[in-house]
């Protein structure tokens, strides 16, 4: 009784502290039951079966439709990429069929690229996807990926495209790992507060 009493009594006096611990516990149980589910997932399915691209630049799709040349059995996924005119025209340069090329405009930001995309994937049993962004990007988009594709046990292969940018902030990284964790815990990616989300399309084919 007297150690849960100066329990009460320490929480009650450092209670950012406990709160603080507290997260760190949770998080800690999270990123080990994700790594056991990649773990699981990657002795399953060790080769990708899909082509994930992050929208953003157009060399991203240019990089995505030669890509896709050298893997002719695996669909193309694009997040809020190039208009869905541009989008056909790379693609229908590089001779790639357009029953392979699924367009998504619903994602707003990196977090909600794989948030908009995660069901569908399980949905079709995706469980193995390339994940092609430019190199500065891909440090966050993995973060992202851990926990939002890892927590439904989706597996990522990083495809980086080369450019002379320097890698994005730590700030940013922390910042979209914590907004990950808040869709797994709340199914809600603060994305609300986007300026942009009222102009956000819904997903289609080509």
């Amino acid at each position: 009784m007297q150690c849960c009493d100066r329990l009460r009594q320490y929480v009650r006096k450092h209670p950012f502290f406990f709160l603080l611990v507290s997260s760190l516990l949770i998080v800690g149980i999270l990123c080990s039951s994700i790594v056991i589910r990649l773990a699981l997932t990657a002795k399953q399915v060790p080769q990708p079966q899909a082509i994930f691209v992050l929208g953003g630049d157009r060399g991203r799709e240019e990089f995505a439709a030669s890509f896709a040349q050298q893997h002719p059995t695996l669909d193309i996924w694009v997040s809020s990429g190039q208009s869905r005119q541009i989008a056909k025209d790379i693609f229908q340069a590089a001779n790639i069929n357009r029953n392979r090329i699924h367009l998504d405009y619903r994602a707003i930001d990196t977090v909600t690229n794989f948030t908009s995309l995660v069901k569908e994937f399980g949905n079709r049993h995706i469980q193995h996807v390339y994940l092609i962004t430019s190199d500065f990007h891909m440090r966050r988009a993995q973060a992202i990926a851990f926990f939002v594709f890892g927590s439904r046990g989706i597996i990522t292969t990083p495809i980086p495209i080369p450019s002379n940018q320097p890698n994005e902030t730590l700030w940013r990284v922390s910042r979209d790992i914590g907004r990950a964790i808040l869709w797994i815990i709340t199914g809600r990616t603060g994305a609300s507060l986007h300026p942009q989300l009222g102009a956000a399309f819904l997903s289609s084919n080509l």
